[in-house]
């Protein structure tokens, strides 16, 4: 036992990534539902960014922030769908520790980012809604930098953090990580070390950054419903929380997932992993098509870009 309890996590050399526990012949059918999804992300994330800097009038602090999101969810996804789908056809199903604590890090650093720009995002809805005489002085293009510049800066500073407490622990036992990426409490399950300091120190960081994000968020709609049912013209009410409903879809979305994979115990890992997949693969799909299947600036441009694409649109 000393022994068991002494060895250092550095002789692990790689991890298994046992993924989803199916039947061999559903690899194929999962792997094709991860390419569809994947290539929806790539069109939808990638369209969202190309209509966004080629459209001047979408040149607004709205959609600053709507494109750095279409960004991080455009490569979050990436870091974990390619090695997810080369698993389904490998049989070793490996990845380096080099590989996993890259993966780790990376994701960590874009849905860390992406907490923050949907509070940054509350932020400008409200006062958009609630100060609109005040919106192009209060949220100035070096405000709307210095938000997005603070979301990547926390992503990095959380990541960083959340990475070394994870990686120094002793991996001395399987080296099957029972998810189909590499997260922090598949990692734990296969670890001897103590995991009383990691989990505060987890604990601890996720407070740091989901406590304060869900506070502007809360606060920011709690003003905004109350400023919006003041409107006497209901065609008002409804303009002012069509622009908000998007903002709340994608929140309730990546929260909701967040959520109940943490909260499901850890006796029941598929249940986690289809919670994962809520967040890493079905949000990041999503959010291109409610926002513009919703706003009627992004449909215009999007035609007007396709027109100029052919001219017989």
């Amino acid at each position: 036992m000393g022994d068991r309890g002494t060895d250092n996590h550095s002789e692990v050399t790689d991890f298994i990534l046992v993924g989803f526990r199916v039947r061999p012949e559903l690899h194929i059918l999962l792997f094709l539902i991860f390419l569809l999804v994947y290539a929806m992300i790539l069109l939808g994330n990638v369209g969202m960014m190309t209509i966004i800097m080629t459209d001047p009038r979408l040149n607004t602090p709205m959609y600053f922030f709507l494109g750095n999101l279409s960004f991080i969810d455009l490569f979050y996804s990436s870091v974990i769908a390619p090695k997810a789908m080369i698993n389904f056809w490998s049989e070793s199903k490996s990845i380096s520790f080099a590989g996993c604590v890259t993966q780790f890090c990376l994701f960590a650093l874009f849905i860390v980012a992406e907490g923050f720009l949907l509070a940054a995002m509350a932020y400008d809805r409200f006062i958009a809604i609630c100060n609109p005489l005040l919106y192009s002085v209060q949220m100035s293009a070096r405000l709307c930098t210095q938000l997005v510049a603070s979301s990547y800066l926390c992503g990095c500073i959380s990541s960083v953090l959340q990475t070394s407490v994870t990686f120094t622990l002793s991996f001395c036992g399987s080296r099957a990580i029972d998810h189909f990426y590499c997260d922090t409490r598949p990692l734990e399950r296969i670890s001897c070390s103590d995991l009383f300091i990691s989990r505060i120190i987890s604990l601890s960081l996720s407070s740091i950054i989901i406590l304060p994000t869900i506070i502007v968020i809360i606060i920011s709609y709690l003003y905004i419903v109350s400023t919006v049912l003041k409107i006497r013209s209901s065609e008002g009410r409804k303009k002012a929380f069509s622009t908000c409903s998007s903002h709340l879809g994608v929140v309730s979305v990546l929260y909701g997932a967040v959520f109940f994979m943490y909260l499901t115990p850890d006796r029941f890992p598929e249940l986690s992993k289809v919670a994962s997949l809520c967040y890493t693969l079905v949000t990041p799909m999503l959010n291109p098509l409610i926002y513009s299947l919703r706003n009627k600036d992004v449909k215009e441009a999007l035609k007007k870009l396709l027109q100029k694409k052919n001219p017989k649109i």
